[in-house]
């Protein structure tokens, strides 16, 4: 008998022995990543100059402070591209679906498609999408 046939053995649902095997998987992985930091970081050269100390620039030479403000427009345009584009992602598996979900499906894509328009009205009733200030 091998040292791993409780690995072939087919445990009752719901039981611990379930997640054995996940378990040795994670402590595997988890111990390589600690062991190859730990080797790299004892091993690799500790050359520090100022160069490899100087922020990266990307050889654009930086001028000013960071930390100026930023017109909240632009967050708030991103903000509502991301949430608009995903939800017109759920429209993909009705389209799949379209034929087996029948009416009851139409019904509630069109629900979806009401509460879409009415977040969508209430951006325009805002001005959030006005570039002038």
């Amino acid at each position: 008998m091998s040292i791993f046939s409780f690995l072939l053995q087919v445990p009752v649902s719901g039981t611990a022995d379930n997640f054995l095997p996940i378990g040795i998987q994670l402590f595997f992985a988890i111990g390589i990543v600690v062991m190859i930091m730990v080797i790299t970081h004892w091993l690799g050269p500790k050359r520090k100059t100022a160069d490899k100390l100087a922020t990266f620039t990307s050889g654009i030479e930086s001028h000013g402070d960071a930390r100026h403000p930023m017109a909240i427009k632009y967050f708030l345009v991103a903000i509502l591209f991301v949430l608009f584009d995903v939800e017109v992602i759920f429209f993909y598996p009705y389209a799949v679906n379209f034929k087996a979900l029948g009416w009851n499906g139409f019904y509630a894509v069109m629900m979806f498609v009401g509460f879409f328009l009415c977040g969508f009205i209430y951006i325009i009733k805002k001005d959030a999408l006005k570039w002038e200030d």
